[in-house]
């Protein structure tokens, strides 16, 4: 039976693409990678021939093709339901922080467009800096109550962890300053193994999408 295939982008740019990767490994579910070059007039064509959404991450399993970050990462839950809490009311928080990340922080993504091979400053717009304050006021909200547990942010790690992957690489990105608690909780994640894995294929590509040339958010 052939493994599940994970389409992604690139590596250094596709947040999207980072986060399932990211909960698969951690659920131990072994899949091939496929990578399509993002800004390229073939992207379109090859992401449609593959069925399910018009964009990267899809995972196509051998009877139907799925997509959307967060479905990816539920369906990894389902398969090895570790990624999420046992507790039902920590679970249910775990995925209000992981929808909160999913549809949330708009001003931050903008403003600070995941970037691994880039080291830059930036300076941000109000609604970024709240969105800064935001995050880190989650993370440390979960670290303090859940710190005995475990480096993740409810102990052991969750889709909510693969979920934030992609703001920590942001924040190396950019030199962003965070408090105490919320630095440490960022280091957990780039300390990742399966994180390494990804920063040394983002490091191995060449390729510079046309927005990044002009310095707008990718």
């Amino acid at each position: 039976m052939s493994l599940p295939c994970l389409v992604i982008g690139n590596c250094n740019y596709s947040s999207w693409s980072l986060r399932p990767f990211m909960a698969l490994r951690h659920a131990g579910i072994p899949f091939e990678l496929k990578k399509l070059w993002l800004d390229t007039p073939e992207f379109h064509p090859q992401v449609a021939a593959l069925g399910g959404g018009r964009t990267v991450p899809l995972l196509v399993l051998p009877q139907q093709t799925l997509w959307e970050s967060l479905a990816i990462c539920e369906y990894a839950a389902d398969v090895n339901p570790a990624l999420w809490p046992a507790d039902l009311l920590v679970r249910a928080q775990a995925r209000s922080l992981a929808c909160e990340m999913h549809a949330g922080f708009t001003a931050l993504r903008s403003e600070l467009p995941m970037n691994i091979r880039a080291r830059r400053r930036v300076s941000l717009s109000a609604a970024a800096q709240a969105d800064l304050v935001r995050l880190f006021t989650l993370w440390q909200s979960c670290r303090e109550a859940h710190g005995s547990a475990g480096p993740w942010l409810f102990g052991s790690y969750s889709v909510a962890d693969a979920m934030f992957m992609p703001v920590a690489s942001r924040l190396a990105t950019y030199g962003i300053d965070c408090p105490p608690v919320a630095a440490a909780y960022r280091d957990t994640l780039l300390g990742d193994p399966h994180f390494a894995d990804w920063q040394a294929m983002a490091l191995a590509e060449t390729q510079v999408v046309a927005m990044d040339e002009a310095g707008e958010p990718v």
